[in-house]
């Protein structure tokens, strides 16, 4: 069976709950209790609330869509005496839900009530947060936001006849609250992981601490890291752009996790470039950490083929240094590392290739670093540099 959520007029009851307590749910979904809660926090609490004013809700989930590189959206679901389970979404998971009258709700903006059998917008019951809990009915709702991907929420309930006219009236009244805090939190989630994906965590940290006016510059100790793809240019002249492409995005995922795994953070990405910094307190721990990345980065790469494409990379290593914040003009600015030790960090790495070594790093790093496979490969005049300035290798 399939119909609307909301009952007909005549249908109506409203002496099954009292209008106190259903303005006390709407006034907690606005308030700030429900405001400081997290998504598990939100959903346990509404579920509880339910059943307390008497609806056999047995299952509550809150399906949030999102923008995500990696993620759909995520899924909370709360079922009374369990634990919240919280269900991030990859973006092939639009699969599972095809077919389905929650995705039917999601792509119509239109409410549904479905029975435990087969309707004309498929089947629910192989869906994970539903599968196996002897659900009679589900009230399907969509949480449409004004701008964005729309998301649901789906009350179900073991109870043969499922929910009353005015238990469904109930539910109709408290969407348009569960609906704008479900939305704050959409958007919360949009807002760090756009940022996350585009400037990385310390960089959206310092965004969103308002730190955004063209000159905000702090000056800052940190281990550097420089990774550069060895004969970029030549693969690319002779490859098709789609092969290329992919082969970069394979070669960055080797890259990008050696160096977060660590507490680095991504700063640039310049063409087949890599420049990451390692900000902290000890040196020590900033130049290990670096080199820790630094060494996985080669092993990936020893292991690394695409298409049946091999591929060699060099690494520049130091410690120094920079200045780190806005620059650009006007509306379009740009956080990026300046300074001296930038610059060297670029020189060794320019080093690598003439040397033909897979990794280089600075006599500072080195010390800090405190290394034992360690060698010179003596000093080296670099473009821009007065002096000679000694490099070091591991022996691998």
């Amino acid at each position: 069976m399939t119909t609307a959520i909301y009952a007909p007029a005549a249908e109506r009851q409203t002496n099954a709950v009292g209008t106190g307590a259903l303005l006390a749910i709407i006034e907690w979904l606005s308030g700030d209790e429900c405001h400081a809660l997290d998504e598990a926090g939100l959903v346990s609490g509404l579920g509880r609330r339910l059943q307390a004013l008497g609806l056999p809700v047995d299952r509550l989930t809150l399906h949030l869509m999102t923008l995500h590189p990696e993620l759909v959206g995520r899924t909370i679901a709360w079922a009374p005496g369990e634990p919240v389970e919280i269900h991030d979404r990859e973006h092939g998971a639009r699969v599972a839900i095809s077919n389905t009258p929650l995705r039917k709700v999601m792509e119509t903006r239109e409410p549904l009530v479905v029975g435990p059998g087969e309707s004309v917008h498929g089947r629910w019951r192989h869906i994970d947060v539903f599968a196996d809990r002897g659900l009679m009915q589900l009230v399907i709702a969509p949480l449409c936001n004004i701008d964005g991907p729309v998301g649901a929420a789906v009350f179900g309930t073991r109870r043969p006849a499922g929910f009353t006219a005015s238990e469904r009236q109930v539910i109709e009244r408290i969407l348009p609250a569960l609906r704008n805090t479900s939305e704050l939190r959409i958007l919360r989630q949009v807002e760090l992981s756009l940022l996350d994906t585009y400037v990385g965590p310390l960089t959206a940290s310092r965004i969103l601490a308002g730190r955004i006016r063209q000159g905000e510059i702090e000056s800052m100790e940190a281990a550097l890291l420089l990774c550069d793809l060895r004969g970029f240019t030549e693969l690319s002249n002779k490859l098709p752009g789609g092969t290329v492409l992919g082969l970069l995005n394979a070669y960055f995922d080797r890259v990008v996790p050696a160096i977060t795994r660590e507490g680095g953070e991504v700063l640039k990405f310049m063409g087949d470039a890599v420049l990451a910094f390692f900000p902290g307190y000890a040196a020590a721990h900033a130049c290990g950490a670096a080199l820790a990345s630094a060494r996985a980065i080669l092993d990936e790469i020893d292991r690394f083929q695409y298409d049946g494409i091999g591929v060699k990379a060099g690494i520049a290593l130091h410690y120094g240094e920079v200045s780190y914040g806005n620059i650009g003009s006007g509306r379009r600015l740009d956080f990026t590392l300046i300074g001296r030790d930038v610059n060297l960090v670029s020189r060794i790495q320019t080093a690598c290739s003439e040397l033909g070594e897979a990794l280089l790093m600075s006599e500072p790093f080195r010390e800090k670093a405190g290394a034992g496979d360690v060698m010179s490969v003596g000093a080296q005049g670099l473009k821009g540099f007065a002096e000679p300035v000694e490099l070091f290798t591991i022996v691998r």
